[in-house]
């Protein structure tokens, strides 16, 4: 077995950590929920959301790897045996994310190509569904969509080379290279939206606080599922990034430094839209009520039209789909990072064998998605393992943990004795009462919702074949990959 890689500094970890936690739900999926749930108000729930939840289960994790020094099945494996196939269901989710997640960054990719002439013309809506993705009825599977596939095979290219560089000269220099970009390039965005006609009504739209809401469930339920999403909590890669750590780390203040630096970049995601919104609003005559939307439509169909009425549109366009492009790439290699790990210590193989076979099949996978109807396809796959398998493993990892194993104490511990922070008993609480009671009732209303309706109203046979059994597939596969027995020297 290989020696354990390690980060070279710790800044190198901190990067990759927010790598990881700001992705492309940052930029699309933030500002729509917040303006949603009360806009100004809502950073009343997020914050107590943050400070009970995010960055309580970002210690949590930064504990489990840092102590066991594994990969999450590994980890969780010497917590008890039986309990070994989360982690296992938590690789398989990351692995399951990485075949759809980097067709976004393709669009992405494709996107900053369109940008230098403003391919998407009048109606970017139609380009987008139409003349890029040749869009057909959801199951309608058609033909591959080379605009789609070449775009993703240089994305894959450029994440297998920095995951067969390894931790230290891989990873680590990639995101100190993907992280100062992504930053100093989007904050030039965020100026230029700041000073266009109608930022400022934009901007009263996004911050314009609705007190009501603050009375009404749903919007705190939002503000926590908002805080897990983005943190990349319950994916086993804070868990396999701070196996890599020194001895010495200071945990807790790692976990503050990472929580607090994805919510000010959520902040300024919506910033940055808000005033862009505020701008396109000013231009067509209409309400920033009326233009406001999230997910892919934000990115792909309502910014290109915005750019277009830009200034120097083409540099800003690149600047944009750029920025992206950098989230995304960060985002990937750090979930695939998760099941190289696991199949490292698992089968006892050497990195280049890991990523040749784990990142590869992804690869293979994830052409499945650039077909005429890939776009529904990632759409209800995202959606089915973002709820009953990001959320509900979440759930059951700290269930586990604080009700059955009765672990949360000695982590406690540990986590104290190597930081400077220290976590008491609202550490416990949170994660032994709060966090438990906020999951469970999202699955209730989660389980609630998709038995009453379609989502999206797409066909019942298209939901159930990539919904609900991939969903129930990987917590199977959990199960099976524990039959497989560890190697001698990974049993300790």
């Amino acid at each position: 077995m290989e020696q354990r890689s390690q980060w070279g500094t710790r800044l190198g970890f901190l990067l990759a950590a927010m790598g990881s936690a700001i992705g492309l739900g940052n930029i699309w999926r933030f500002p729509a929920t917040a303006y949603a749930n009360g806009g100004g108000a809502f950073f009343i729930p997020y914050l107590f959301a943050l400070i009970t939840a995010g960055i309580p289960l970002l210690i949590l994790e930064y504990t489990i790897g840092h102590k066991y020094r594994s990969s999450a099945p590994r980890a969780f494996r010497k917590f008890n045996k039986k309990s070994e196939w989360i982690g296992w269901w938590q690789v398989g989710i990351s692995f399951v994310i990485n075949t759809y997640y980097p067709i976004i960054v393709a669009w992405a990719l494709m996107y900053t190509y369109f940008s230098f002439t403003e391919a998407w013309g009048s109606d970017s809506e139609a380009f987008f569904v139409g003349d890029f993705l040749n869009a057909s009825a959801p199951g309608e599977f058609g033909s591959i969509v080379p605009n789609v596939l070449l775009p993703l095979g240089i994305v894959w290219l450029i994440v297998f080379a920095i995951l067969f560089r390894g931790v230290k000269k891989g990873i680590e220099v990639a995101n100190k290279i993907f992280i100062p970009l992504l930053m100093v390039s989007f904050l030039l965005i965020v100026i230029r939206a700041l000073t266009l006609p109608g930022a400022a009504e934009g901007l009263n739209t996004f911050f314009e606080p609705n007190w009501d809401k603050i009375f009404d469930g749903s919007v705190w339920i939002a503000a926590y599922g908002q805080i897990f999403y983005s943190l990349s909590i319950a994916f086993a890669i804070m868990i396999t990034f701070s196996s890599y750590l020194p001895k010495d780390s200071d945990i807790t203040n790692n976990a503050f430094i990472t929580g607090f630096a994805n919510s000010s970049f959520e902040l300024l995601a919506g910033i940055g839209v808000f005033s862009a919104l505020g701008f396109m609003a000013a231009q067509s005559g209409q309400e920033v009520s009326e233009v406001v939307r999230g997910g892919i439509g934000l990115a792909f169909m309502v910014f290109p039209e915005i750019i277009s009425q830009m200034p120097a549109s083409s540099f800003f366009g690149v600047l944009f789909f750029g920025s992206l492009v950098l989230a995304g790439l960060s985002s990937m290699v750090s979930i695939s990072e998760t099941y190289i790990a696991a199949l490292q210590e698992k089968f006892s193989i050497k990195r280049h064998t890991a990523v040749f076979v784990g990142v590869g099949l992804s690869a293979v996978i994830s052409v499945v998605y650039t077909n005429q109807s890939g776009l529904f396809l990632l759409d209800t796959v995202d959606y089915f393992v973002n709820n009953y398998g990001v959320a509900l493993v979440g759930l059951v990892e700290v269930v586990v943990i604080a009700w059955f194993l009765r672990q949360l104490k000695p982590l406690r511990e540990h986590a104290n004795n190597v930081s400077d922070i220290h976590v008491g008993k609202w550490w416990s609480f949170s994660l032994g009462v709060i966090t438990p009671v906020v999951l469970g009732f999202m699955m209730v209303q989660n389980f609630r919702t998709d038995f009453t309706e379609n989502y999206e109203g797409y066909p019942t046979a298209f939901l159930i074949s990539y919904g609900w059994i991939v969903a129930a597939a990987l917590i199977a596969i959990g199960f099976i990959f524990t039959l497989k027995k560890w190697p001698k020297e990974e049993v300790k």
